[in-house]
Formats: structure tokens, sequence, C-alpha cells
């Protein structure tokens, strides 16, 4: 399982989001080849109607992780992950990243 902290534009407008706006993410992908979740993490945010996906940062959750059951209490984007092979989570300019 990767989480990326990605950049991408929006190529159509949406609620809130104009057409051009750059928006950040966080997106995880349970996929065990580095290479392999990039691309998906590409594609998804493709299919969501954004464009010049940059991943910014990288992560790898050890399977011990994948295994805590109080990470995953304090973390459902990583249950449903877990659950459905991927979760795209969309911040505003409300949101702190961290």
């Amino acid at each position: 399982m990767y989480v990326f902290s990605v950049n991408a534009t929006a190529r159509i407008p949406r609620a809130a989001v104009p057409e051009g706006k750059i928006m950040p993410f966080m997106v995880y992908i349970n996929f065990a080849d580095l290479f392999g979740a990039e691309q998906l993490c590409k594609i998804y945010l493709m299919q969501a109607g954004f464009t010049e996906v940059h991943i910014e940062k990288r992560k790898l959750f050890s399977q011990q992780m994948l295994e805590d059951e109080q990470l995953l209490l304090t973390d459902p984007a990583l249950k449903e992950a877990l659950e459905s092979g991927y979760m795209i989570r969309m911040f505003d300019e409300e949101d702190e990243l961290h």
C-alpha cells in the first residue's frame, strides 16, 4: 500500500473547483509495486477529471502498519483503500496538509 501527496489541475469545472485550478490530493493505492501504484494514481485522477498530475511525496505502508487496528481506526482513508483498492481525498484551501 502506498500513499501519495499529489497536485493536479482540474481539466473540467467541478463543484467549487474551476477549470485550471491546481488542487492538492492524498491518494492511497493498494498495490505492491511503486511504479504500478504511481501509474494507477495518475489514471484515477485523470478519470476524475484532472490532468498535469504531479506526485510530490510517496510513502509505503508496511504490512505491520496495515494490520494495526488502531491505525485503521484513526485513518479511515487507509481502511477504505484496503477494502476497495484505492482512495482519493481532495483538499481545499481550508484544509492543512502536513
